[in-house]
């Protein structure tokens, strides 16, 4: 089998896909002639740019232990903010009865219920919607957006049936995973530093978000509070602990980028107040804030002072959703313009910031 396919463009040449003398495909790419030069060096030197070889991974590796330890020290130590979670017990496997869960973050709120079984059963059975918060709620006041989540929360909470049962006498506990920056003060407590995200909500920072969705489900008349706020990274450990015994970090690679994982309180000095009995808690480490030591290139620099918050995020600007498709969009485009990477053209939509997811 043989196929060939010839680009329309000067600048791209013939791509020739044949078979192997073992029977997989065999790729080669031939450059045409009249390609323009200039590309080469471009790529060339992003590669270099790139480059992350050892001594630079260890550099790297050593700057963000350094920064890590400043932040346990006391806050504000370093660029990671290195934040207590509260949470010092993780699931065993154990547990048993009924659970809901309130995934705060966006443009849509999720809810879930599930079912646990103990160590026999596990999981016995789940339920979940996402709902799409109105774009007028997120400019709107706190009490009207927290009303609309606790309605939409009664509906599902009205629907609980088959084999989701509640043992008589227990309230239903829900845990709040709010990802907006929030000043934690308990495993239950939380005050919003600010709204992101492309919320402005009136009337919440500065004020208890767990208090402003309690008080919301008690004026739809629904029995349920909240046994736990945390963030996505700390729900995402503790999701695999119940799983896994060994868990002991999370990653998020999303829109953004954060991790978190277990610490020995012995080795947080800026911990005040009684210890748990595990000795442990979760440390929220917020790296995508951490910029110590990272190979930039151009565009990542360019990006940045074009941001909306040029000289923060900095890890996070290079490595997660939110950004790399920009980072090529603006290789592409520098191409474009001195390499005529498209020919004798630039395409207008190349033009247009954050056009590549």
């Amino acid at each position: 089998m043989f196929v060939t396919a010839t680009a329309m463009l000067p600048a791209v040449g013939s791509l020739c896909i044949s078979r192997s003398p073992r029977g997989g495909p065999r790729f080669t790419m031939a450059v045409r002639s009249d390609v323009n030069v200039s590309v080469a060096p471009i790529l060339t030197k992003l590669q270099k740019e790139c480059a992350t070889p050892l001594p630079v991974l260890r550099n790297v590796a050593d700057a963000m232990t350094a920064d890590m330890r400043a932040g346990l020290v006391v806050d504000g130590g370093g660029e990671l903010k290195m934040i207590l979670s509260y949470v010092d017990a993780l699931p065993t496997g154990n547990e048993r009865g009924l659970f809901y869960a309130l995934d705060l973050g966006g443009t849509n709120f999720r809810v879930l219920r599930v079912q646990l079984g103990g160590q026999e059963e596990r999981v016995q059975a789940t339920e979940f919607e996402q709902v799409s918060i109105p774009q007028e709620l997120m400019c709107g006041t706190s009490e009207e957006l927290f009303d609309f989540i606790a309605t939409g929360l009664a509906k599902f909470a009205e629907k609980e049936a088959g084999k989701f049962h509640l043992p008589q006498g227990r309230q239903r506990e829900i845990g709040f995973t709010f990802s907006f920056p929030v000043k934690q003060t308990s495993i239950d407590s939380g005050v919003l530093i600010k709204w992101t995200k492309g919320f402005s909500v009136s009337g919440t920072a500065g004020k208890d978000v767990v208090a402003c969705l309690n008080e919301a489900m008690e004026r739809q008349g629904l029995d349920m509070r909240v046994s736990a706020l945390v963030n996505d990274t700390v729900g995402t450990l503790a999701g695999a602990r119940y799983w896994d015994e060994d868990v002991m970090v999370a990653v998020i690679l999303g829109t953004g980028t954060n991790a978190c994982y277990v610490e020995q309180m012995d080795a947080i000095p800026k911990l005040q107040g009684n210890k748990s009995p595990s000795g442990r808690t979760i440390i929220n480490t917020e790296w995508g804030a951490f910029s110590k030591g990272l190979p930039l290139t151009e565009f990542d620099r360019d990006m940045d002072a074009a941001s909306i918050n040029p000289g923060e995020q900095i890890y996070e600007k290079t490595i997660s959703g939110m950004y790399l498709g920009e980072i090529v969009r603006r290789v592409l485009l520098k191409m474009a313009e001195e390499g005529a990477l498209f020919g004798n053209s630039v395409p207008e939509k190349l033009s247009m910031p954050f056009v590549l997811r």
